[in-house]
């Protein structure tokens, strides 16, 4: 927790969690990451006051990877919100996360898991553009409505818009074919409310920014793999093993929301640029 007019967000995604532990694609343990996510969260000089996971939750949307997953995430003593992605299923998701109302809040198991909760000074807006059986995501005519409506609701209210595939083309072409459609008309409902601070995403295991609607689009790093950077359109699907990150979203009155790139793991101890005498070190 920072000061007490502040307010800290944790941003995790793209976890793809698999049961026992199993490696992802043979080689990446998701699972080890994710405690090293959490070891760095709790041993940082101010702990969130909440973490949000936007998206691929697990890698095949099995209860036993969420049975697993939950039990990680209990290591968390902080609000945790999550969301789905291509990778997850939302019955199951809430049928092992069942005490986590708020996922419930638009309807039955198979709904979009759509919802709002006010977390200190913000507001964080769940939007679930997941296509069930599908890698891209749609914003459907229902749900713009309801976010459309939801925004209007609290005008005043610092907001973060929550959803798993970036509502922008990155570049990366492979991704880019699965993103989101009807990406055109979700930035016109955003563009009419200006109290949204940021639209937060997942899917691209890598930070991406992009001013969108009057406000600022981005993609947070996965605690793991990251998708290769390669601009080529024709450029193959491919990960990396690069250092794992998520995001750190800073509200304060005095100066809005910032957002701090993570590195996720231990790199030592802060070392200072002065010594006992203030003098800059030689």
């Amino acid at each position: 927790m920072t000061d007490s007019r502040s307010y800290l967000v944790a941003q995790l995604t793209d976890l793809h969690i698999k049961a026992g532990g199993k490696l992802s694609y043979g080689m990446v343990d998701t699972a080890g990451a994710l405690h090293r996510a959490i070891d760095t969260l709790l041993a940082a000089p101010q702990q969130p006051d909440t973490v949000i996971i936007t998206g691929d939750l697990a890698d095949f949307g099995s209860a036993d990877e969420y049975r697993f997953l939950r039990d990680i995430l209990q290591r968390l003593p902080m609000p945790v919100l999550l969301l789905p992605g291509n990778h997850d299923r939302r019955t199951t998701l809430r049928q092992v996360f069942a005490d986590h109302g708020y996922l419930f809040a638009n309807g039955d198991a198979e709904a979009p898991v759509h919802y709002a909760v006010d977390a200190g000074p913000l507001r964080l807006v769940g939007f679930d553009c997941t296509v069930p059986g599908k890698p891209g995501g749609r914003a459907e005519p229902d749900g713009l409505a309801w976010l459309d409506a939801t925004l209007a609701a609290t005008p005043g209210r610092p907001t973060l818009v929550m959803l798993h595939h970036p509502p922008f083309v990155t570049g990366i072409g492979h991704m880019d074919r699965q993103g989101l459609e009807n990406a055109g008309t979700l930035e016109a409902v955003i563009a009419r409310h200006p109290h949204v601070e940021r639209v937060v995403c997942g899917h691209l295991h890598r930070q991406i920014t992009r001013r969108f609607g009057g406000t600022i689009a981005m993609t947070a790093p996965g605690p793991a793999h990251q998708v290769t950077l390669d601009l080529d359109p024709d450029a193959p699907s491919g990960f990396r093993m690069e250092p794992p990150g998520y995001l750190l979203h800073w509200w304060h009155p005095a100066h809005g929301l910032v957002t701090h790139l993570a590195a996720s793991g231990d790199y030592g101890p802060a070392h200072p640029f002065f010594d006992a005498s203030g003098r800059l070190i030689d």
